[in-house]
């Protein structure tokens, strides 16, 4: 991208704790934009629990829409305790997700150094893959059927949807991506072949049919259940593993665990052709709301992959190196109230390890 190009950033912080963590995040943002020329408008929106409390509305066909007109998304958390479970995530994130064709979710899980991990004998060198998400299809529809409901005979019916053109995009970015990462260029599909035969007979034949035409990357196939046990045992196994919608939904919130948890994890709603949308993968923690105790580094490594996926890839670097600072140098857990620092203060440990370092020549 040039100096002169100016991204459009839809901003939504969300509930709880988002707004605050989204605040450094923005500030992070900012600072990386004056060390690396580049400029940014950033659009305030307003959806979430308070919204809907207020006005009965989550979010609007208009709305939606509306979203298009921005380069891309930044978003906090969702989540109100006083609106019910699932009001805000199927209205506002899943309406994104879907509305928006982001049709990728893309989670690296990357131990970083200084960050706790649950496995024994497990590092930064064991621990650093990403895992594609098909994240438009599947079991996540929403279509089924309740028959003889409230009956003796009740059955309760859930299609896993899956079509070719779904499927083929969906690995058809993994290859590129395992690629592009330029690590051991080894593509893991995880699935159920012994027992899903109908929808997994579509993603396997579809997966070897696009992988001859990536001869330089090496191809494998593991169930779901042996991915969660491998990922636990030898995390170094994996470099990237794509999935279906409800599997990657599973091993992604594994994944999250063997990097340090939800406080160092982000991910990325992928539309190649359209707007994406990063976010911290972890909730809005309500009860920690305006205590600025809340780690914000899953939330500035969002703003990192968001700028990654512009093109800025030098403020990308950046980012994650003055995370691995911060998590190696300064804080001491990754857990609210815990960290030894503010919310506010962790933001600015990062902005001033940015500000300290020699400016590299822009990665195009």
């Amino acid at each position: 991208m040039t100096a002169e190009r100016v991204y459009k950033i839809g901003v939504l912080p969300g509930d709880g704790t988002g707004p605050e963590v989204v605040r450094e995040g923005m500030k992070v943002l900012d600072a990386a934009s004056k060390l690396c020329s580049f400029r940014y408008e950033a659009t305030p929106l307003a959806y979430g629990g308070e919204r809907y409390l207020r006005t009965g509305t989550v979010l609007t066909d208009e709305e939606l829409e509306g979203l298009k007109r921005f380069d891309t998304l930044y978003l906090g958390a969702v989540g109100h305790p006083d609106v019910k479970p699932g009001v805000i995530e199927k209205g506002l994130l899943l309406k994104i997700r879907f509305g928006l064709e982001q049709y990728i979710n893309l989670r690296p899980v990357k131990l970083y150094p200084g960050v706790d991990t649950p496995l024994k004998d497990k590092g930064p060198e064991e621990i650093d893959f990403t895992v594609v998400r098909e994240n438009n299809e599947g079991l996540y529809c929403g279509e089924g059927s309740f028959e003889d409901k409230g009956t003796q005979n009740e059955t309760a019916l859930q299609i896993s949807r899956n079509t070719r053109r779904g499927v083929e995009r969906c690995l058809r970015f993994a290859f590129e991506y395992t690629r592009a990462r330029g690590k051991r260029k080894k593509l893991t599909l995880c699935g159920k072949t012994n027992v899903l035969t109908y929808a997994w007979d579509l993603w396997e034949r579809v997966f070897y049919e696009v992988a001859k035409e990536y001869p330089d990357v090496t191809t494998d196939y593991a169930h779901v259940d042996a991915t969660c046990m491998w990922m636990v045992m030898n995390p170094e196994w994996f470099d990237v593993i794509v999935t279906d919608n409800m599997f990657g939904d599973i091993i992604t919130d594994l994944g999250a665990m063997i990097q340090g948890g939800l406080g160092i994890a982000a991910g990325g709603n992928i539309n190649p052709e359209g707007v994406s949308m990063f976010e911290p993968i972890g909730g809005s923690a309500p009860k920690y709301t305006g205590k600025n105790i809340i780690n914000p580094l899953a939330a500035i490594s969002a703003a990192g992959m968001l700028l990654d996926w512009l093109g800025e890839k030098q403020a990308a670097r950046m980012i994650e190196e003055a995370v691995m600072f911060v998590t190696s140098k300064k804080i001491k857990s990754l857990a609210a109230g815990k960290m030894g620092y503010s919310t506010s203060e962790v933001g600015d440990l990062i902005v001033d390890f940015m500000a300290g370092q020699p400016q590299k020549k822009a990665v195009k």
